[in-house]
């Protein structure tokens, strides 16, 4: 029982602080002096980073390993995700003709929301690899 209740905390400050992150992202977009819904696309990434991770270790599952190259390749995946995430935000700020697609606000915007994701996520994959948590429906 006391495995549920950490859990199930955990679940729900994870789901806090994912709402934080997607609200940064979302002022970045929406606040009437940006106005502009270009930083949303981070939130594919959003979507797109654990796949590899999780394909990755249902596939060392299945065949019994430990995952060796799979699970290597699908963190570099993951990472490519990531950086591309913060990447694109900078490069919309940052236009080489002289008319930014994005103010430096929301660029900044959309950054702490990143960081507040992409820590959410790591929180998620810490709690739910532990041996006594199940996360076999993931």
């Amino acid at each position: 029982m006391a495995v549920f209740l950490s859990t199930s905390a955990a679940l729900v400050a994870l789901a806090f602080a994912g709402s934080i992150g997607m609200t940064f992202v979302i002022l970045a977009c929406a606040l009437p002096q940006y106005d502009v819904w270009w930083p949303f696309f981070v939130v594919l990434l959003y979507l797109l980073a654990p796949v590899p991770t999780l394909v990755a270790r249902r596939y060392a599952e299945d065949s019994g390993g430990s995952g060796g190259p799979c699970l290597e390749f699908s963190i570099f995946v993951t990472m490519g995700f990531i950086v591309s995430a913060f990447a694109l935000p900078i490069v919309l700020a940052r236009s080489p003709f002289g008319n930014p697609v994005i103010q430096w606000g929301a660029c900044y915007l959309t950054l702490a929301g990143n960081v507040v994701v992409f820590l959410t996520l790591l929180g998620f994959f810490l709690t739910f690899d532990q041996e006594d948590a199940d996360y076999s429906m993931w």
